[in-house]
């Protein structure tokens, strides 16, 4: 009679619990970065579309978009101090937790924002809420990245955490996908004036439905296994950030320049910048406002797609590497944006933003697994955190209103992708300053070797 090695059934039944968990992390990780972008990115499409002409057009038509496109930088500043508290807590009590307030913090914000007066109804105190609650967004989106790129690379196998970190990263183009394409809608619902009297609200106001899908998809989700490890041994650092601004420093400035460069140009789209450049009647182009929404849409899902690439791609020929092929993609994109664009038709626009959308996407995919193998587990989700904060002020924050500025003291947009242009060589020669350190363990048993500079030429350990 055959016998049964009761070992073999507990090894199978753990190893298919594990791939359940997994599967859930990436499917909740998706979904609830998703719900935060399309709110930050809504505000940022909604900026140069309906902010400028409700909140602060007594300014006059090219100051008010502007000063609309700096109120979307402004939440930036406060991405930091978002890092701080997420990655604080997040490294000393998990990072699930972190991961609901700030879920529940962004959606707040974000129905609010469907909610207010306008300048017309109650003066200058409408554009001092409105700017609040951008800084709610900006503190919540800045202790989310970190949280979400750790829960997905941390449950991740040792050779597939490219794939699995893209899945906070596909929640960008997601968010943009379903902010875009949602406020097109609502150009066909509430067309013309309709749309600037109550139809752009409805999607900040749908933002209530998304906190309470996000938040039961979250709450199913285990703790990190590498924090459960920190946890057993106890081996919480008691002052994180300290730790970490006094020993990694250097790596901190040159990880965030490598964001720097995937972010200045995203924010073309991300920001706004391109939705006002291409709609308004005064500019170059003056296409509807509903077919830019949906040109920006449609280069959403090529950005995904290709989010999910470059992860892949970052696992089978290492995250540098596969960084060096994004940024070259890019910089061709960034060469080829508003001559394309500026043909004036809708299918050039299109084809402008997919082109760039590659290059984006192939810059970004692996951010998440390369970030998490930077830092030694301990100060982890600080380190993470604090970087992506720093990388979107050097890059993404103001890079809208800079275009806008550029453009209104040029006449052009030469000077445009110039800017652009430098930003992508400064994100290569960042990737270049740093070491490949894919499949390097992530456990709190590892601290030594993750210790070790990954900065190229140096062998000093951090510590």
């Amino acid at each position: 009679m055959a016998t049964h090695d009761p070992t073999t059934y507990e090894t199978t039944a753990r190893s298919a619990t594990q791939r359940r968990e997994q599967r859930k992390v990436v499917a909740g990780t998706i979904i609830g970065t998703s719900i935060e972008w399309y709110d930050f990115f809504l505000y940022a499409s909604a900026a140069g579309l309906v902010f400028n002409h409700l909140f602060f057009e007594p300014m006059g038509p090219q100051a008010a978009t502007l000063v609309a496109f700096a109120t979307v930088g402004l939440s930036f500043l406060f991405r930091p101090l978002g890092a701080f508290l997420a990655g604080h807590f997040g490294d000393k009590y998990g990072r699930k937790v972190i991961l609901m307030i700030t879920l529940i913090t962004m959606g707040v914000a974000t129905a609010l924002i469907g909610v207010l007066p306008t300048f017309e109804t109650a003066g200058y105190m409408a554009p001092v809420l409105l700017v609040l609650m951008r800084i709610l967004q900006g503190i919540s989106a800045g202790g989310e990245w970190g949280g979400a790129a750790l829960m997905s690379v941390e449950h991740a196998p040792v050779n597939r955490r490219g794939v699995y970190g893209a899945s906070p990263q596909v929640g960008v183009p997601l968010g943009l996908l379903l902010a875009n394409g949602v406020l097109a809608l609502m150009t066909v619902i509430a067309p013309g004036d309709a749309f600037l009297e109550w139809g752009w609200r409805i999607p900040f106001l749908l933002s209530v439905v998304l906190i309470v899908v996000g938040y039961f998809i979250r709450h199913g989700v285990e703790e990190s296994p590498v924090f459960a490890q920190i946890s057993q041994r106890a081996a919480q650092t008691k002052a994180p950030l300290p730790e970490l601004f006094r020993k990694h420093w250097p790596v901190v400035i040159v990880a965030a320049l490598v964001f720097a460069g995937n972010g200045a140009v995203g924010y073309m789209t991300t920001g706004g910048f391109i939705q006002n450049y291409a709609s308004n009647p005064a500019g170059p182009i003056g296409l509807e406002r509903g077919t830019v929404l949906l040109a920006v849409t449609g280069s959403a899902v090529v950005w995904l797609a290709f989010t999910v690439v470059a992860g892949a791609l970052s696992d089978a020929i290492g995250r540098r590497t596969a960084y060096i092929v994004g940024w070259i993609a890019q910089l061709v994109g960034v060469a080829l944006l508003f001559p394309t664009v500026n043909r004036g038709d809708a299918l050039s626009l299109f084809f402008a933003l997919a082109i760039l959308s590659v290059g984006l996407g192939l810059t970004y995919g692996q951010q998440s697994a390369m970030y998490a193998e930077l830092y030694p587990a301990s100060i982890r989700y600080s380190g993470v955190s604090i970087t992506y904060a720093l990388g979107s002020i050097l890059g993404g924050a103001f890079a809208p209103t800079i275009a806008q500025a550029l453009r209104q003291a040029t006449g052009g947009t030469a000077a445009i992708a110039i800017y652009l242009g430098a930003m992508t060589l400064v994100g290569l020669i960042a990737t270049l300053l740093l070491r490949d350190r894919s499949g390097i363990p992530l456990g709190p048993d590892h601290e030594a070797e993750q210790a070790v500079s990954p900065l190229r030429g140096s062998r000093t350990r951090m510590v």
